[in-house]
């Protein structure tokens, strides 16, 4: 028996099939077969052990037979402790696995590794913003803000979060998230971006309704913002 076949058997042994209905109901665009039901917080204690391992080899032979064994594999690329030009990789190398908004939000909550990198990762991360592959476009604006809602990086953030034109709900979704905490941080700077933005109507709206979901902003804010609604 090989590595990937032990760590499938112990996923199946950490399965709940009461939390595999409730986890796979969250995640409708995949097999709900394909979700086996183990709780994130084990997915990380497995990972973290991988990552003190042999972790490369695990990586090269990983297979994507369930929706835990691909999360397995970005969170062990999280874990990770290697220089900045191999982590690059090994995302390149997972991106395109990616078929989902959990693993692709728990992908790059994991990335820490941006906050010691934050230009060479900007760098690294604004094409898949602009590329026309969902789930590339999703994990580009969620990196973005999960790590760069700075005044430093806002101007381009919110001209590249105009300019994504991409047909997806999920897609729509991360850039109406990313606009609503800009907004919680930089409130007068993004009501103008707003003001003059391109976004097409489903992601504007959807951005003014998480800003008014937030018990960060006042009751009588809230009301200011849904009066921005587009009809």
């Amino acid at each position: 028996m090989n590595e990937n076949d032990e760590i499938r058997e112990l996923l199946e042994s950490l399965a709940e099939p009461d939390f595999q209905k409730f986890a796979s109901s969250l995640i409708p665009n995949i097999p709900s077969e394909s979700v086996l039901g183990v709780r994130l917080p084990r997915l990380r204690k497995i990972a973290k052990q991988i990552a003190r391992s042999d972790w490369r080899d695990y990586l090269d032979k990983a297979q994507d037979l369930s929706f835990e064994e691909t999360m397995l594999q970005g969170m062990v690329i999280g874990y990770v402790r290697e220089p900045l030009q191999e982590i690059k990789r090994r995302i390149a190398w997972f991106v395109p696995k990616i078929d989902n908004w959990s693993v692709c939000d728990s992908f790059c909550s994991g990335l820490k590794i941006t906050k010691d990198y934050p230009d060479e990762m900007w760098e690294f991360i604004v094409p898949y913003v602009q590329s026309d592959e969902e789930y590339g476009i999703r994990f580009g604006v969620v990196m973005i803000l999960f790590y760069y809602v700075d005044s430093v990086h806002m101007e381009e953030a919110f001209r590249l979060l105009d300019a994504v034109q991409y047909d997806s709900y999920y897609v729509k979704m991360a850039v109406a998230w990313a606009v609503s905490i800009y907004y919680l941080s930089f409130p007068k700077e993004t009501l103008a971006f707003l003001s003059g933005c391109s976004l097409d109507d489903f992601t504007y709206n959807k951005s003014l309704q998480k800003i008014t979901e937030s018990k960060k902003v006042s009751a009588d804010t809230k009301e200011e913002i849904r009066r921005m609604k587009r009809k």
